[in-house]
C-alpha cells in the first residue's frame, strides 16, 4: 500500500510550547507560503507609495506608507513569533493560518485605497481577520500550555480588545485620523510587553533570525523586481539608454551591498534575552520599510530620468538615498553590540550613512549610493580581517 502524504497531517495535537533550543528548527513550508502571500501587500504598498510620490504628494505618501506598512509588518511579526513557540502543524493550525493568509490578501487589496485616498476600511477588515485568528491560536495555546497560560490569555485579551478598537475607528469621522491610528498602534506594540511579563514564550533564536532573514530577502527581491520592470518600461519607450543603465547599475550595487550587510550579522547572538529580542524585532520595522522603499525609490529615479513624474532632481534622489541610509543605519544599530566590530568598523557605518545622504546632491545619486554601499562592505571586511590577524599574532 502506498503512503499517503495526508497521513502526515495530524488531526489535532495539544498546542504545547516548543523547546527554545530545539535542533534543526527551520522555517516550515507553511511559513514560507505565508511570507509569499505577504509579498502582495508589500508590493502594493511600495507601488502606491511610488505613484503618490511621483505625483508630488510627498508628505501624504510618506505618512500613508508608514501607517500601511505598520499593519503589514505587525501582522507578519506576530504570526512569526507565535509560530516559533507554538507551531503544532496540525490541521486546525494549518486552517487558521490559511485564514490569516486570506486576511493578508484582503489587506493587500485595500492598500492602494488607504495610500491614495486615505480609506482604510478594506485594509482594516483584512487586518482584523488576521488578528482575530491570532486570538484563536493564543486561546488554543492557553488551553494546553498550563505553564504559560497567563501569558497566552494576556495576548488573546489584548489583541481582541484592540481589534474592537480598530473596527470602532471606522465609524469615526475620517476614520479617526492619524491620532486614533497611533493610539491603537501603540496599544498593539504594548501587548507583547505586557503579555511576556506573565511568562515568557519559548521562541527559538535561530528560527526567528531565519524568518526575519527570509522576509528581508523577499522585500529586497521585490525591490529588484520593481526596478527591472521600470527599466524595461523605460527602454521600451525609447528612453536614453545611458542614464537608465547607470541607474540600473547603481540599483544592483546597492541591493547587493544591502544583502551582504544584513546577512553578515549574527542575529541569534543578538537574540539573547526577551528584552533585546523585543527591541530587535521592533527595530525591524525600519529595516523592512526602508528595504521596500528602496525599490520604490529606484522606480521613481528611472521615471524621473525618462521625464515622468513631478519631482525635482533632489526629491527624486532623496526618494532613493534616504531609504538606503535608513537601512544601513538600522542594521548597524540593531547589531552593533552583538557584532563586536573593531572601533574603526563601527565608525564606517555612520560615515557611510552621511555619505549616502550627501549623494542626494550629486548628478548620479543612485550610482553614487551603490558605490558607497559597496565601499562600506569592502572597508568593513578589510578592517575586521586586519583585526583578526592582529589578534592571532603572538603577544
Amino acid at each position: 500500500m502506498s503512503h499517503s502524504p495526508y497521513a502526515d497531517s495530524a488531526w489535532y495535537r495539544p498546542m504545547l510550547a516548543r523547546h527554545s533550543g530545539e535542533d534543526h528548527r527551520t522555517a516550515t513550508a507553511l511559513e514560507l507560503f505565508f511570507d509569499l502571500c505577504f509579498v502582495a501587500a508589500v508590493s502594493q504598498a511600495a507601488s502606491a507609495f511610488e505613484h503618490g510620490f511621483a505625483e508630488g504628494h510627498l508628505g501624504h505618501s510618506l505618512l500613508g506608507y508608514a501607517l500601511v506598512f505598520f499593519a503589514i509588518w505587525w501582522a507578519w511579526m506576530n504570526f512569526t513569533w507565535f509560530a516559533s513557540a507554538y507551531d503544532t502543524d496540525d490541521i486546525p493550525y494549518r486552517l487558521l493560518t490559511l485564514v490569516q493568509i486570506s486576511g493578508a490578501l484582503v489587506l493587500a487589496a485595500g492598500t492602494t485605497q488607504a495610500l491614495t485616498h486615505g480609506n482604510f476600511e478594506i485594509m482594516t477588515w483584512g487586518y482584523v481577520v488576521m488578528r482575530l485568528t491570532m486570538v484563536t491560536q493564543w486561546l488554543r495555546a492557553a488551553h494546553t500550555d498550563r505553564e504559560r497560560r497567563a501569558s497566552c490569555l494576556r495576548y488573546a485579551q489584548g489583541i481582541f480588545v484592540l481589534q474592537l478598537g480598530w473596527l470602532a475607528r471606522l465609524a469615526l469621522p475620517d476614520e479617526g485620523g492619524v491620532a486614533s491610528f497611533c493610539i491603537l498602534a501603540l496599544g498593539e506594540l504594548a501587548v507583547p510587553v505586557w503579555a511576556e511579563r506573565a511568562a515568557g514564550t519559548t521562541w527559538h533564536p535561530h528560527h526567528i533570525a531565519e524568518r526575519y532573514g527570509l522576509f528581508t530577502l523577499i522585500v529586497l527581491g521585490e525591490s529588484i523586481t520593481a526596478a527591472t520592470l521600470a527599466v524595461r518600461t523605460a527602454l521600451d519607450s525609447d528612453a536614453e539608454l545611458g542614464s537608465v543603465l547607470v541607474i540600473a547599475l547603481g540599483g544592483l550595487l546597492t541591493v547587493f551591498a544591502l544583502w551582504w550587510l544584513y546577512f553578515t550579522q549574527d542575529a541569534p547572538r543578538r537574540l539573547s534575552n526577551q528584552t533585546t529580542a523585543m527591541l530587535w524585532g521592533y527595530g525591524h520595522y525600519a529595516v523592512f520599510t526602508s528595504a521596500a522603499a528602496v525599490g520604490a525609490g529606484l522606480v521613481l529615479n528611472v521615471g524621473h530620468a525618462t521625464g515622468h513624474g513631478a519631482l525635482t532632481d533632489h526629491q527624486a534622489a532623496a526618494s532613493y538615498t534616504v531609504p538606503v541610509a535608513v537601512f544601513i543605519a538600522s542594521v548597524w544599530l540593531l547589531h552593533r553590540q552583538a557584532a563586536q566590530l573593531p572601533t574603526l568598523a563601527n565608525v564606517l557605518h555612520p560615515v557611510a550613512v552621511l555619505t549616502v545622504l550627501a549623494t542626494t546632491f550629486t548628478p548620479i545619486p543612485v550610482l553614487g549610493t551603490g558605490v558607497v554601499a559597496g565601499l562600506l562592505i569592502g572597508a568593513t571586511l578589510t578592517v575586521v580581517r586586519r583585526a583578526e590577524v592582529r589578534a592571532a599574532l603572538p603577544a
